[in-house]
């Protein structure tokens, strides 16, 4: 598909000089091509009769945005809500998309006099727990892989949801791993949001898995770097190892329109605050969060061990001795 050349500047400029993971990029490539197309739609530039994925968008030019206002972004967030079902998390990034894009346009290459996303607010997000696996649960799923009698897919598979369930690796960061980025054994270096490197310490748990796994990884695969090998010889790409998950999540009896493979980015995170008293600033280190308050969703999970915070103060026991 064509598309506008401000857009396909803003894109690049996004990966090349921002850094953003090609994920990113294309996230907001869906984003403001969608956005353009119900601009189409609102400024009555298209027939009615267009189907909407039909609409195209390598026209739009620079006096076009131009005359684009407040009032027509949040007309695009109420129909991503309304028309396409868009939830809070799919309309905030939505937002970002636009509040980047727009102080690209005003900020970095000054083509517009006025930024009209400036005021562009987030939409209100319910505060809410995370969804993650109990450590009978996760033990549980890890039983489940072993029943696989393929001992290649077997332990390949047992190695992919050790990672994420020790290390609260994302799926694209999992994904990446090549062989040579495992140094010493136990330390993995992996490539976060913003392009950004980490060092991951692997437990031992997971070097005995990866181990295991490279007895039996495909000498004849045709991506040498990567850890894990697909069935056709290849990288395992994202959507497969998902799909890996979800199978075995569904026949280890959970629900996968609850669980997912970020679920199990989140069962590591909190079995680490939980029973591993990881203070909150080494868990933002080893998720790779950007700012501590991603992380913080993670103190409010166990209501337990707060409780024994507070009665551990030495000041806990202290009568009061005052005279009456």
């Amino acid at each position: 598909m064509r598309i506008p050349i401000i857009l396909e500047d803003y894109l690049n400029y996004m990966e090349t000089i921002k850094g953003a993971s090609p994920n990113t990029v294309k996230e907001y490539f869906f984003d403001l091509r969608m956005f353009f197309k119900f601009l189409k739609i609102r400024y009555r530039l298209v027939d009615p009769n267009v189907e909407f994925d039909d609409i195209d968008i390598d026209d739009i030019g620079v006096d076009l945005i131009k005359d684009i206002n407040i009032q027509d972004l949040h007309a695009y967030i109420s129909y991503v809500d309304k028309k396409r079902d868009n939830g809070n998390f799919a309309k905030s990034r939505k937002v970002a998309s636009l509040r980047s894009f727009f102080n690209y346009l005003y900020s970095t290459v000054n083509i517009i006099d006025k930024n009209p996303a400036e005021t562009l607010e987030f939409p209100k997000t319910d505060s809410r727990n995370p969804v993650y696996l109990t450590l009978k649960d996760s033990e549980k799923l890890l039983n489940t892989v072993l029943e696989n009698k393929n001992e290649e897919y077997r332990n390949r598979d047992y190695a992919i949801i050790m990672l994420f369930l020790n290390c609260g690796l994302r799926l694209s960061e999992l994904a990446s791993i090549d062989i040579d980025k495992i140094k010493d054994n136990d330390t993995l270096e992996v490539i976060g949001k913003g392009n950004k490197e980490r060092t991951i310490f692997l437990n031992e748990a997971c070097v005995d898995a990866i181990e295991n796994y490279k007895k039996v990884r495909p000498k004849d695969a045709k991506d040498k770097k990567a850890l894990f090998i697909s069935k056709r010889k290849n990288r395992m790409s994202n959507r497969a190892i998902q799909h890996m998950v979800d199978r075995y999540l569904s026949k280890a009896g959970f629900d996968t329109d609850v669980y997912s493979t970020h679920k199990l980015r989140h069962t590591a995170a909190t079995l680490m605050y939980k029973y591993g008293n990881v203070d909150i600033l080494a868990l933002q280190d080893i998720l790779g969060h950007e700012s501590v308050s991603t992380t913080q969703i993670y103190t409010h999970i166990d209501d337990d061990r707060l409780r024994e915070a507070i009665k551990s103060n030495p000041l806990a026991n202290r009568k009061n001795k005052v005279d009456k």
